[in-house]
């Protein structure tokens, strides 16, 4: 017997969205991990939380290294609070620079 499907809505509960947040990450990040070994692919994933803390995950340590973010484009560097339109700038920046470091790449 499989689980039920739950509906995918905001989680008002702050609490409980925080921690969902947080296991979800976690699995999140435990795919990309396994994706990259059992297919020898490059993966980068980039999560901002609603509080602005950035999470990342990258499956070459030479991808890691590139893929750090600037100081100045971490939503918690910013003093406007974390809003719809900033997180399509981060995602927009993230792009961006997935896009230059893969150039980059395999120009090595």
């Amino acid at each position: 017997m499989g689980r039920g499907k739950i509906e995918i809505a905001k989680i008002e509960n702050v609490n409980s969205r925080q921690v969902t947040f947080s296991k979800r990450r976690a699995g999140l990040m435990k795919k990309a991990y396994e994706l990259s070994v059992l297919c020898d692919a490059e993966i980068a994933v980039i999560v901002f939380s609603s509080t602005g803390k950035l999470f990342e995950f990258a499956s070459s340590r030479s991808l890691s290294l590139s893929l750090s973010l600037p100081p100045y484009l971490s939503p918690s560097s910013l003093s406007l609070p974390p809003s719809p339109s900033l997180s399509h700038i981060y995602l927009g920046a993230a792009y961006n620079l997935l896009l230059n470091l893969f150039e980059l790449t395999y120009q090595l």
